[in-house]
Order: structure tokens, then sequence, then C-alpha cells
């Protein structure tokens, strides 16, 4: 394992981590569109969670979506997947604090550690691939909505949380990655020696039996 690609898949990991737990709560998803607009009074912006307007003066008013049911079927899917890539991220967290070659838990074991922290890293990469899939099928239906010519809603266009979402899906997945990566390589001080293999054409004397064969001291018919 290398402590140094651990740590930084680690760090990769955390940051993944708060940046989810950052874009959920964001208010900006989505925010309407000015295209078109010569003169705009307010702006409408909404996330997984709530629709918001602010209109010329700054004031501000949100409304919590009423009916989890009557909401569309992919804004469902997308809470479901953030929500599990929260949860896949804290026990990708433990994990890979457990299994770091640098840290004191689970003793000396490295095979083990090893062990721990590719799930670690397994758990990273479920945690970026349901970030991804909740941000990019979010932002594909405000695209489709934007460039249907005869959609009668108002349009949106993609807002910051999203970035924020995109970003935190690459980190997760490079981290996971790296983590994966990091517990393959051997060091040259967990390398195994190979061990010896006598020759197959005789049999070869063990050292340590020669050293108990040979006497100490040689008498005078021992030199010709």
């Amino acid at each position: 394992m290398n402590a140094t690609v651990e740590a930084l898949a680690f760090l990769l990991g955390f940051l993944a981590w708060l940046m989810v737990g950052i874009a959920i709560p964001n208010r900006y998803w989505k925010v309407s569109t000015v295209d078109g607009n010569v003169i705009t009074t307010s702006t409408i912006y909404e996330n997984l969670w709530m629709s918001c307007a602010t209109d010329s003066t700054g004031v501000h008013n949100c409304r919590d979506f009423p009916s989890l049911l009557a909401l569309n079927g992919y804004i469902q899917a997308s809470r479901a997947l953030m929500i599990a890539a929260i949860v896949f991220g804290t026990f990708g967290l433990v994990a890979t604090l457990a299994g770091i070659k640098c840290s004191k838990i689970g003793g000396e074991n490295y095979i083990l550690k090893g062990r721990i922290a590719a799930i670690g890293g397994v758990f990273f990469l479920l945690q970026g691939m349901s970030t991804m899939i909740a941000i990019s099928w979010y932002a594909a239906n405000i695209t489709q909505q934007f460039f249907d010519q005869f959609y009668p809603g108002t349009k949106y266009e993609i807002g910051e949380g999203l970035y924020i979402g995109w970003s935190s899906a690459t980190l997760a997945m490079c981290g996971g990655a790296c983590l994966m990566c990091a517990c393959k390589v051997n060091t040259p001080e967990e390398k195994i020696p190979y061990p010896y293999q006598p020759s197959s054409r005789g049999h070869v004397q063990s050292p340590v039996a020669m050293s108990q064969s040979v006497p100490g001291n040689y008498g005078r018919n021992a030199y010709v």
C-alpha cells in the first residue's frame, strides 16, 4: 500500500462528501432564464426540495413542494440518489480512515487494512456514480425543456448547485479509483522474497546440514 496515495484519496473523498452536503440544500439547481425577455421583474429558482422567487426589490419568497408523489419522477429519483450518495460517502470515509496505512485503527495487519481501504474506495465510487446520475438526469431535463419550442411552462437554466454536484462526483470517483489502485501497489518493503527452489537435477544440501556435517578440525590425512 502507498500511504501518500491513500492520504490523497481520503482527502478527495472527504472533499467530495462535503460538497455533496453543500449541493443538496443549495437553492440554485435551476434558475429561470432571461433569454428573450426584455424586462425581468422576478427570478424563479428551484432545487430538489423547494421553489423560490425574488423580485426586483430583493424580496425572497420560498415554498416547499407540497407533495412528494405529485413531483416529477426525475426529481424523486434525484432525491433518492443524492441521499444515497451521502450514505455511501459516510461509509467510505469510515472504511478509508480505518484502512489507510498511516491510521492506527486495526493494528498492523496491513493485508486486512488494505482490504478495508479497498472497500472504502468502492463506497467512494458508488457515491460519485450516484451523484453523477442524479445531477446529469436533472440537468438533462432542464436542457430538454429549454430547447423545446413548444414547452408552455417557465424555462430554466443550469444553476450553481449542479456544478457543485458535478465537481463532487468527479472528486469522489477520482478518490475511489486512487484508493483502489493504492491497495494493489506493493512497496519494496512489503514484497515477499521468492523462496529458494533446489535444482531438479540433483539434491542440493542446505547450508545448515553442510555446516553440521563438516568437522570443525581437520586431521593430517585430510590434506593432500
